[in-house]
């Protein structure tokens, strides 16, 4: 594993938001959550946990709603040695991923790594983002859509933009949801989750959060750049036989036989 600069506090907790419907990728969400499909045979979950464990994350935080007790009881059966506990979505069927995310305010008060449950990825790509305030960006393909940022010479990022509109005149990147945060900044976003809550905004993506602190101040993430062959998001069937091209089988877990248990 890399060495992580002098005075840095190495992130060995993570946070997954695994509440929604995975409306997109119906039918193959009616009976099963979104985190629990399968890319050749292997649940999402299951290779997230995996890569968790190869970087020796020991906690995670689980944020469920949807068949929650199907995610509970993978994740009781995985074996995987981290200490895990849940926190209830309770208006998931309403809400956006700002919900889920607020949701978990208190669970977790230490530096930690923010995913999402739709992502595959190749597990040697966890090790840059254990440091705290780091953004997972990539370059943009045509199938990528939401929300990009800019980024300037010391590959900080100083813009997000929402939707599908780019800025004219700025290279953007793709944001690839995955975040890291010391402690402080973690107590900024959650103040600041707390203000969108309690104004009733619960159907905005949390990155609005983001946006409106980096361009306030309060927030600073430093870019980690995903090579585009190396990652994918899940929404919809289409993405999954993309996922299953890009992760075949035969390849699943020689990244993370490399580099740990």
């Amino acid at each position: 594993m890399r060495t992580l600069r002098h005075g840095t506090d190495r992130i060995r907790a993570a946070l997954l938001l695994a509440a929604g419907t995975g409306s997109r990728l119906r039918p193959l969400t009616e009976d099963s959550p979104k985190c629990l499909t399968e890319v050749n045979g292997t649940p999402v979950l299951e290779r997230l946990i995996r890569g968790l464990r190869a970087w020796d994350i020991e906690r995670l935080v689980v944020v469920v709603g949807h068949l929650d007790g199907c995610v509970r009881d993978f994740l009781d059966r995985s074996g995987s040695g981290l200490d895990i506990q849940y926190v209830h979505s309770t208006k998931y069927r309403t809400t956006n991923n700002i919900y889920s995310l607020w949701a978990a305010r208190h669970a977790i008060q230490e530096p930690l790594l923010l995913l999402e449950c739709d992502l595959v990825f190749d597990d040697i790509l966890l090790g840059e983002m254990l440091e705290p305030d780091r953004i997972a960006v990539s370059g943009i393909l045509p199938w990528m859509n939401g929300t990009t940022v800019s980024l300037d010479q010391s590959n900080r990022v100083t813009r997000f933009h929402m939707g599908r509109s780019q800025p004219l005149g700025e290279f953007t990147h793709k944001t690839v949801n995955m975040y890291s945060f010391s402690r402080p900044s973690w107590q900024r976003v959650t103040r600041r989750l707390e203000d969108y809550i309690s104004s009733g905004r619960v159907n905005v993506y949390y990155e609005a959060v983001f946006a409106e602190m980096v361009a306030d101040g309060d927030l600073s993430f430093e870019a980690v750049f995903f090579d585009n062959q190396r990652w994918y998001e899940i929404d919809t069937p289409e993405d999954l036989l993309e996922a299953e091209r890009l992760f075949p089988k035969t390849n699943e877990w020689q990244t993370t036989s490399a580099i740990g248990p």
